[in-house]
């Protein structure tokens, strides 16, 4: 246990391979000294995530420094995050992809960008290679706060069966191994997991499983991987709550005023890779389904019927990605070049907006289907300008097609929509370049500038009528720009101590925002957000490591709106900090603490969110081929929020035009999780 090296290979891999992937894998102890772009890039490996105390696939990724991973609803939901200054909503300026798939979800039933992590096994990642900022060539859309590409394991390291039970009914069953077959090796995993949750009046009977099969064989001097992927999860959920019914004690901060929310949501994909030294290609397709049940306002809209309502979406998804890598000389100059290519086709079949009431539909607000087709070209050259000085050049240009066609005309406030159906395109430059100066070989300075961008929801690209209130509106910009640069240092001493500091800045044209929740396009204005980053990993000896991680972040709009200037959401301070230690009598074990900031809920600022405290610790020992661990998470009981929000909302009995008011989601208390595993 504990972050170390750990060595694996791929089926017909060279010897240079076989190094380079030696070291990706060593995660945030490995020395990115003269092979990175920026401060703000790093790599996460399996041992960094095994190690740490987890309570829902997504806080993953919290291993990208200063990201933070919280939940307004049930387990099933993609989670909500936060990075740089941005609540990403479920993901709208942060890039997400799984082995060349994309996780975000464009033109979603429930929010532009939607992240949902479920998919994905833990055990099952090999590495994650993420980038902050927009200084990248190959990270295209949703690229404004940076990218995280997981990669999945095409050979284990053992074979591994584990169960973890908990309280609440939390029950889990991972088993995966590798076999040898087919000229090749095949990883074989099967996740079932359970879990009813500590909600007052709500039995969250979450119910999921994932499936991964990829076969990896030598084919014509290079690696072909095929890896078929299913998922599928059902539940129910407690969402965020008004203060007021807490105050009033109509419910617990456990508790919930409408009983029949959840979902259901499942993804099933294929994808195909071969790999070379020099050549990297990669084909999918994904078939994704969501039904989603919410009501955030209650009675506010509708004082008879309720505010529930219906997301759903229905899609296939088309792509590939290409890369090749080689070098030329120029002046007796060696200059290392990339090439690549991405192709994405999101066939739509529904995406939709239902008014419900105990999750039974009683009029659609919009129902369309829709189709957005996306190429990228990029490239980017390493330019060495002396023996310690780099240069790299990148572009990258990146062309969309939207088309909406309206599934119902006629809505359930008797609007017509048929003037929401339409065709647009549009396409984006995006310039990146870096320097980075090596002092050492135990120190680099950077500084990096780039455009990056994020695409808007096709409804809101064609859309002329507002399905709400019948009004005309004006359709939005297709891609939306956003400029940012960085300067950096890194530094490492003697295998023990790794540091990274940046200063950066990002400037963002329009935070205009798809509403999945009412099915129309929320314009918002050009904003300004800078900060600062602080990331130290040391490692005392054999058996104890420290890390810790401060993100400080100034985010304001650029105008000077008498609403204010104040950015809803936007974190100024997360702090985590964390030590794990394995020792050689089989001991292991770590405590980590997140501090994520109060954050204005308003533009003037008027209101804010408290700041929430959480701390999770896990103590195990390795027994032979048996490991026995347990997890203590929310270890102080905190009952910090998880999430804030400020709106206007109805209970019954209140005025028809509602009260303003803070909604939470509490943390889960206090709850202990203990497992128990055999390799062979």
């Amino acid at each position: 246990m504990g972050i170390g090296v750990l060595v694996t290979t791929s089926v017909g891999a060279n010897e240079e391979q076989q190094k380079l992937e030696t070291l990706i894998v060593t995660g945030k102890a490995l020395n990115l000294i003269g092979e990175s772009v920026s401060a703000s890039e790093g790599v996460v490996g399996q041992q960094d995530i095994e190690i740490r105390p987890l309570l829902r696939t997504g806080e993953v990724l919290e291993l990208v420094p200063g990201m933070v991973v919280t939940q307004h609803s049930g387990t099933g939901k993609a989670n909500q995050y936060f990075l740089r200054g941005f609540n990403l909503d479920h993901g709208t300026d942060f890039s997400t992809s799984i082995d060349f798939m994309p996780l975000n979800m464009r033109t979603h039933g429930h929010g532009q960008g939607y992240t949902d992590m479920n998919p994905v096994i833990p055990e099952l990642v090999e590495r994650i290679n993420y980038q902050k900022g927009a200084y990248y060539a190959h990270v295209g859309d949703f690229s404004g706060a940076g990218g995280a590409q997981i990669s999945t394991f095409s050979r284990l390291p053992e074979g591994r069966v584990e169960l973890t039970l908990g309280e609440d009914d939390f029950a889990r069953l991972v088993a995966l191994d590798s076999f040898s077959m087919g000229g090749g090796d095949l990883v074989a995993a099967l996740e079932l997991n359970g879990y009813d949750g500590p909600w007052s009046d709500i039995n969250e009977d979450m119910r999921k499983y994932n499936l991964m099969l990829k076969h990896t064989r030598t084919f014509r001097e290079g690696d072909l991987s095929i890896n078929l992927m299913s998922y599928g999860n059902d539940w129910k959920s407690a969402d965020q709550i008004p203060s007021r019914a807490v105050a009033q004690k109509l419910i617990s901060a456990l508790g919930s005023l409408d009983d029949s929310l959840g979902g259901d949501s499942s993804r099933t994909s294929i994808s195909v890779s071969w790999r070379t030294d020099a050549l990297q290609l990669a084909s999918y397709a994904v078939r994704y389904d969501l039904s989603l049940w919410s009501n955030f306002t209650y009675f506010l809209d509708d004082p008879n019927m309720g505010d529930q309502f219906q997301q759903v979406d229905e899609r296939w998804i088309y792509g590939a990605h290409g890369e090749f890598r080689d070098e030329f000389v120029v002046g007796g100059s060696t200059l290392p070049y990339r090439f690549g290519i991405d192709v994405r086709l999101d066939d739509i079949a529904e995406v939709a907006l239902y008014r419900s009431r105990e999750r039974v539909r009683h009029g659609a607000v919009r129902r369309d289907a829709a189709e957005e087709l996306s190429v990228g070209v990029f490239a980017d050259v390493d330019i060495p300008l002396s023996d310690s000085l780099t240069a790299v050049l990148g572009l990258r240009h990146d062309y969309f097609d939207f088309e909406v066609q309206p599934l119902t005309l006629l809505n359930v406030n008797g609007i017509d929509l048929s003037q929401n159906q339409g065709r647009a395109s549009e396409s984006i430059w995006s310039g990146k370049a870096s320097l980075s100066y090596k002092v050492n070989d135990q120190s680099e300075l950077y500084a990096a500038v780039g455009q990056g961008f994020h695409s808007n929801d096709a409804r809101g690209v064609v859309s002329r009528v507002d399905p709400s209130d019948g009004e005309n509106i004006q359709p939005v910009d297709p891609l939306v720009r956003s400029f940012g640069y960085e300067a950096g240092l890194r530094m490492s001493w003697q295998e023990k101590l790794n540091v990274s500091m940046a200063a950066w800045s990002l400037d963002l044209d329009s935070e205009l925002l798809f509403v999945g929740d009412a099915g129309t396009t929320e314009e918002s204005r050009k904003s300004n957000r800078y900060g600062v980053e602080l990331t130290a990993y040391y490692r005392f000896n054999q058996a104890f490591t420290f890390d810790m991680e401060y993100a400080w972040t100034h985010a304001r709009f650029a105008d000077t709106n008498t609403d204010g200037r104040y950015i809803p959401g936007a974190v100024r301070d997360v702090l985590q900090a964390g030590v794990s230690f394995s020792s050689n009598a089989g001991w292991f074990g770590a405590l980590r603490g997140r501090y994520f900031g109060g954050r204005p809920l308003i533009e003037d600022n008027s209101v804010r969110s408290d700041s929430s405290f959480l701390v999770n610790a896990r103590l195990g020992r390795e027994m032979g081929d048996w490991v026995v661990k347990a997890d203590l998470l929310n270890l102080v009981d905190s009952s910090d929020h998880d999430i804030t929000y400020l709106y206007s909302s109805r209970l019954e009995g209140e005025p028809l035009d509602g009260i303003e008011d803070t909604h939470f989601h509490v943390l889960e208390p206090r709850t202990l999780r203990l497992s128990i595993s055999h390799s062979f």
